[in-house]
């Protein structure tokens, strides 16, 4: 590979992690600007979300949202607090218990949703549609999934 190959995909790759990381702050900041009503941030929608269809271990938990253990038990402990989440006993692990959503939690998530879906239809027609969506989400799941095979060594 040449020189200026290599250098236009650097450019290209650069382009699109800094696009990611803008779509992921304006995602942050409409999500923080519903979600404190309902005594959540992004960050704790975040979690709750993930631990909302079935209970999982903090650290299963941060391996889905791309965070660190620590980050998302600090967020675990604020959702109990608010009643929002409950820690279970977890049968494949006596010290690692399960992070579950309380029927709370996952009113307060069900809620958000709603309030994100009309912004979603906006954004999915001003996008081109459904399919150009999945579309989109595929790509950046293929970027996310190379991303983190090049972090484990198993890069081709």
């Amino acid at each position: 590979m040449t020189r200026t190959a290599e250098s236009g995909e650097a450019e290209a790759f650069s382009r699109a992690a800094v696009a990611v990381f803008r779509l992921n702050g304006r995602f942050t900041a409409a999500v923080d600007r519903m979600a404190p009503a309902l005594g959540l941030s992004a960050a704790r929608w975040q979690v709750l979300s993930t631990v909302a269809e079935e209970p999982l271990s903090v650290s299963e938990v941060a391996r889905r949202v791309g965070t660190t253990r620590q980050s998302v038990q600090r967020i675990a402990d604020l959702l109990v607090r608010q009643g929002l989440a409950v820690y279970l006993d977890n049968p494949a692990h006596r010290r690692a218990k399960l992070l579950a959503a309380t029927e709370r939690g996952a009113a307060a998530k069900r809620e958000i949703d709603c309030r994100l879906a009309e912004a979603e239809r906006h954004l999915c027609e001003s996008l081109g549609g459904e399919e150009e969506v999945r579309r989109t989400a595929e790509i950046i799941r293929g970027l996310s999934g190379a991303l983190a095979s090049a972090g484990s060594g198993d890069s081709p």
